[in-house]
């Protein structure tokens, strides 16, 4: 069988498309050999901020933030983390240890969102415990977690509960929330509650009122500020460096001061933010915080963080969307 000419150069041209199209990508350290990428080293801290912020802690909290750092530098630095809390250590303590993990419990339901005094889930009591009925939506890590932590409203006095519900609890699922764009490391789920037995040992002591659901909601609003501060602190790292090695017109990019300025405005935006989340620890410490400060102190550090992201993503020029540089990374969770 002979083949045309024609029927051999489309043959040709297929196989030249096809090796051409299908060819693994360049790793990005010889794509782009001029900045280091933050999945093969992460930055070092570029400053202590210019505050002195080891000043600020006990000998305790400053060995904890070193020991984090450590860890996240070299163990965490290629995806982006988060966590909450640390059983034993101050406010502060567990704080920086969350700033730390970013640089590098079950309330919300369907109709209500955050609005802890219209929660639909009840506790009914019964011999030896308690049935729960309900659904709760955006849990963060439900659909693996050994135990869940379920606020639902006491049918008899009509406060709000607190129930640790174990994993394989009957009439207890929890299923993954799909198509996220933003903090896709959290696996957030649905939970439904049907029937679900608790027995008494397992009800929360201590959380009796809407005043409690408060307090918890106003701990993890501070923990979302040093989140926010942490991961700002990583994406001025991130650029510092890459203005440092990055280098236009025969110089880094450092040296021009529309560059400059925008790292300044960051380092500012920085010194001010762990000053205010500082703060508002202590006042935690000293039993004198408000939800008005937990409030503004999330409303505040955060608004500052997106606009400390929104110039890194400047400053990165083109690499700003490569995940290989990081701050591609955590763009989603600020602007979604």
């Amino acid at each position: 069988m002979t083949i045309n000419s024609s029927e051999q150069q489309d043959g040709v041209n297929k196989s030249a498309r096809s090796s051409y199209s299908n060819l693994p990508a360049l790793d990005v350290s010889l794509a782009f050999p001029q900045a280091t990428p933050a999945t093969s080293k992460f930055p070092p801290c570029a400053s202590d901020y210019y505050i002195n912020f080891d000043g600020l802690l006990t000998s305790e909290e400053q060995a904890i933030r070193k020991k984090v750092r450590e860890c996240a530098e070299k163990e965490l630095a290629p995806i982006v983390a988060e966590g909450y809390g640390c059983p034993g250590l101050s406010i502060t303590g567990a704080a920086v240890a969350l700033a730390e993990i970013a640089r590098v419990d079950a309330l919300t339901e369907p109709d209500y969102g955050s609005d802890a005094s219209a929660l639909r889930t009840t506790a009914t009591k019964v011999e030896g415990g308690w049935i729960l009925e309900g659904q709760k939506r955006w849990v963060g890590n439900s659909t693996f977690a050994d135990l869940l932590v379920i606020l639902a409203r006491n049918t008899t006095t009509k406060q709000i509960n607190a129930f640790i519900v174990k994993k394989h609890a009957p009439g207890l699922t929890a299923t993954k929330i799909e198509n996220k764009i933003g903090l896709r490391i959290v696996q957030n789920g649905d939970v439904l509650l049907k029937n679900v037995f608790v027995p008494d040992e397992d009800r929360v002591p201590g959380f009796k009122s809407f005043q409690d659901t408060i307090t918890t909601l106003s701990i993890s609003r501070l923990m979302v500020a040093w989140q926010s501060i942490g991961i700002a602190m990583g994406v001025y790292d991130m650029c510092h460096r890459y203005l440092m090695e990055r280098k236009q017109f025969g110089a880094p990019l450092a040296v021009f001061q529309i560059t400059q300025q925008k790292l300044v405005q960051m380092l500012g935006n920085i010194q001010a933010m762990i000053l205010a989340g500082w703060r508002v620890c202590k006042l935690y410490e000293d039993g004198k915080m408000t939800a008005g400060h937990a409030s503004l102190a999330k409303a505040w550090i955060t608004s500052r963080a997106r606009e400390t992201v929104a110039l890194g993503r400047e400053l990165l020029g083109g690499n700003g969307i490569s995940t290989d540089f990081h701050v591609a990374k955590v763009i989603t969770i600020f602007f979604t």
